[in-house]
C-alpha cells in the first residue's frame, strides 16, 4: 500500500488533537481579550517585496514565494532571480502583515491599538522534530505607545495566559538592542560589523564564551575587541538582586545610556505592581535574531523546559516603512507549538458527550428526535450504526473524547446512557 502523507514539514491533526489545540487557543484568546487586546485577521499572502524588505532576518530566506501568473516557459528558463518570478509570498511571521495592516487602517483604529493575531505561518525550514514548515503563531502587539507601559502590558498579559494554561512559574529574560549596541561600542566593534557580531553572540548558549571568541576572530574582528568581550562574558554571573537599576548597572559596562536603564526599570516596576512581583531577569547577552527589533527584547523561560516558550520585542521602525511615518510598536509571541503539548485543558463538553449506537432498522425520524433531545440538553452526540464488533466503535469513540454511550432499537422511548471505559 502506498503511503499518502501530507507535505514534508506539515501535519494532519486527528479529531482529539484538533480539539485539544482548539481548547488551548480558546483559552489564549479569552485571556488576551480580558487584557484589552482585539483580534484581527490578515491575508496568508503579502507582496513579495514587502516580505523581502530586509526586516525579517533569515526568515526572509525561508519564505515560500508564489509565482506570477502567466509566466512563459522561456522566461522561466532564463530567469534565476525569484523577484522576477514571484509577486506574492506566504507570510513567514505575523509582524510584517500586522505592520502593513496598521498602515492600511490607521485612521480606523484607536490611537494606541492593542492587537491579537492567531494564525498559521509558513517557512521553508528543513523539517525535523519540533520544526515545521507550517505552524501556528499567537501574537499580541501594541502600536502607538513608546512608553514602558506597552512592554509591561504585554509581559503581564502573557504571563497571565501561561498561568491559565497551567504553566505558572515562568520568568522573562529581558534586554535592549540599544544596550547591546552600546556594549559593542564600548568594546570597540565597528558599527558595520555589529550585525554579524550579534549573530555570533546569539550562539553563546550553544558554543560558550571561547566558541564566541573563536568565531569572532575567524570573522576578522579586532583582537582587542574580542578579548574585551570574552573577558566580560567569562566574568558574567547571573543576577541575584531584585530586578532594578542596580542589577542592570552591575551587569553592564560603564557608558550605557541612562534612558535605556530607566526604560527597563519602568517595565519591571509596572510588571511588579501588576503581579505582586517582577519575574524578570536582565540578560545582557539576549539578542533575538529578527532584524526589525529596535529596543527592548524579551523571551519566556520556564523551569520545566530548556527552551524558550516565546519572545518578542520593540520594532519602532517597521510601520514607518509602509506609512512613511514612524509609529512605536512592540509585540510578544507565544510559542504555541511548543506549549500545546505541555498543557492539558479539560473539555467541559466531554462530560456530556454521547455515542448513540442504533440498530439498522431504526427510522431516521426516531433517531434524530432522540439526538435532538440530547443536544438540547447540552450533550455532544455522535450517531453510529451498530456493528458486529461494538467494542471497536466504543474504543474509537473514547479515543476521540466521548465519555458515554447509549444503544437504541426501533420504537425505543427511553435511552440508558452508560459511561465508556
Amino acid at each position: 500500500m502506498v503511503a499518502v502523507n501530507p507535505p514534508r514539514g506539515m501535519r494532519d491533526f486527528l479529531p482529539a488533537d484538533k480539539a485539544r489545540r482548539e481548547r488551548v487557543l480558546a483559552l489564549i484568546r479569552e485571556r488576551y481579550r480580558a487584557h484589552g487586546f482585539d483580534e484581527i485577521e490578515t491575508p496568508v499572502m503579502e507582496d513579495h517585496a514587502r516580505l523581502h524588505a530586509g526586516v525579517g532576518g533569515d526568515n526572509e530566506k525561508l519564505a515560500f514565494n508564489v509565482m506570477k501568473r502567466g509566466i512563459s516557459a522561456e522566461t522561466l528558463a532564463a530567469t534565476t532571480d525569484a523577484a522576477d518570478l514571484a509577486d506574492l509570498g506566504l507570510r513567514y511571521d505575523l509582524t510584517v502583515p500586522l505592520s502593513r495592516f496598521y498602515a492600511s487602517h490607521r485612521g480606523e483604529l484607536s490611537g494606541v491599538f492593542r492587537a491579537v493575531q492567531i494564525a498559521p505561518v509558513w517557512r521553508a525550514e528543513r523539517p525535523q522534530k519540533g520544526r515545521y514548515r507550517q505552524f501556528m503563531q499567537c501574537d499580541i502587539d501594541i502600536m502607538g505607545d513608546a512608553s514602558s507601559r506597552a512592554e509591561a502590558e504585554l509581559i503581564s498579559a502573557t504571563l497571565d495566559v501561561l498561568d491559565a494554561l497551567g504553566l505558572s512559574g515562568a520568568s522573562v529574560r529581558i534586554n535592549d538592542r540599544r544596550a547591546l549596541d552600546a556594549l559593542l561600542d564600548v568594546f570597540g566593534f565597528p558599527e558595520a560589523d555589529r550585525p554579524g557580531v550579534l549573530i555570533t553572540i546569539d550562539k553563546l548558549d550553544k558554543i560558550g564564551p571561547s566558541g564566541v571568541a573563536a568565531e569572532l576572530r575567524e570573522r576578522g574582528s579586532a583582537a582587542s575587541s574580542v578579548d574585551a568581550l570574552e573577558a566580560f562574558i567569562a566574568g558574567f554571573e547571573k543576577p541575584t538582586d531584585p530586578f532594578g537599576a542596580a542589577q542592570i548597572r552591575a551587569l553592564l559596562p560603564a557608558g550605557i545610556p541612562d534612558e535605556i536603564v530607566e526604560h527597563l526599570v519602568g517595565i519591571g516596576e509596572a510588571v511588579s505592581a501588576a503581579r505582586g512581583g517582577a519575574p524578570l531577569e536582565f540578560d545582557p547577552f539576549l539578542v533575538r535574531g529578527m532584524g526589525y527589533y529596535t529596543g527592548t527584547i524579551f523571551e519566556i523561560a520556564h523551569p520545566d523546559v530548556s527552551y524558550s516558550l516565546g519572545g518578542g520585542g520593540r520594532y519602532d521602525g517597521m510601520i514607518g516603512r509602509f506609512l512613511g511615518q514612524d509609529v512605536p510598536a512592540v509585540g510578544f509571541s507565544i510559542g504555541f507549538e511548543r506549549i500545546v503539548d505541555l498543557v492539558q485543558i479539560a473539555d467541559d463538553a466531554q462530560s456530556r458527550s454521547v455515542v448513540l449506537v442504533h440498530d439498522k432498522d431504526v427510522p431516521v425520524a426516531e433517531l434524530l428526535a432522540h439526538k435532538a433531545r440530547l443536544v438540547a440538553d447540552g450533550a455532544r452526540v455522535r450517531l453510529e450504526q451498530r456493528p458486529r464488533n461494538l467494542k471497536g466503535v466504543l474504543d474509537r469513540a473514547e479515543s476521540d473524547g466521548y465519555t458515554s454511550f447509549a444503544t437504541m432499537s426501533a420504537g425505543q422511548d427511553e435511552l440508558e446512557i452508560k459511561p465508556l471505559g
